[in-house]
């Protein structure tokens, strides 16, 4: 089923509300599978996707666009957290990263989430019904290589290396799809297909 008011539909105890309308697509998965180059373009190829834009405590890295997140300080998040201003949020690797609750919806869009699997995990739980996709990097060298390319120093990669792994076997227990990033081309159509046979499902499931 598809939803209007989130704060309304996770408030029951289903995930569901009599006058929903729009999908939550969760995109989820470790560092350097290419979480934020395969969202932009999904939200580029099918206009009836709004992306989320997460806030993070981190810095902003070299050459990181600067619409990628809000970034802020911890007492601004921690403000935002207390306000219930989040979607949901976490920790990681000694940032907080959180999804902010949509103020304004295009109309007729569904919601896409980049997140990490902990937010993942949070999401599925809240919303039930939520479409989570893990997408994963072709091997873990290459993994690796996207981590390094992007410009995460030494010890940090060492430490997403670390966290992957638990990360994986976490979201393989819940997501609906699983994804391999080895063509960006490809795993854009696949994640569309996707999406779209969801879309299907849930039209057919509102007209009967």
């Amino acid at each position: 089923m598809r939803h209007s008011n989130l704060k309304e539909r996770a408030a029951t105890d289903t995930g569901k509300t009599e006058d929903s309308n729009r999908l939550i697509v969760v995109l989820c998965g470790p560092g350097g599978v290419g979480k934020g180059t395969v969202a932009r373009l999904l939200v580029a190829k099918d206009q009836s996707l709004w992306l989320s834009r997460s806030w993070t405590t981190r810095s902003r890295r070299e050459g990181e666009s600067e619409d990628s997140y809000y970034f802020v300080s911890k007492s601004e998040f921690m403000s935002m957290a207390d306000r219930g201003g989040f979607m949901e949020w976490a920790q990681f690797l000694g940032n907080l990263y959180g999804t902010p609750w949509p103020n304004e919806l295009p109309t007729n869009s569904d919601i896409l989430l980049e997140i990490d699997v902990q937010g993942a995990t949070q999401i599925r739980k809240r919303f039930p019904d939520s479409l989570v996709i893990l997408l994963l990097a072709p091997s873990r060298d290459e993994q690796r290589k996207r981590l390094q390319e992007r410009g995460d120093s030494k010890e940090h990669i060492e430490l997403r290396m670390k966290e992957a792994d638990a990360e994986i076997a976490s979201a393989k227990k819940f997501a609906d799809a699983i994804v391999i990033n080895d063509s960006l081309d490809r795993a854009v159509s696949e994640i569309s297909a996707i999406i779209n046979n969801r879309r299907l499902s849930c039209s057919k499931i509102n007209t009967q």
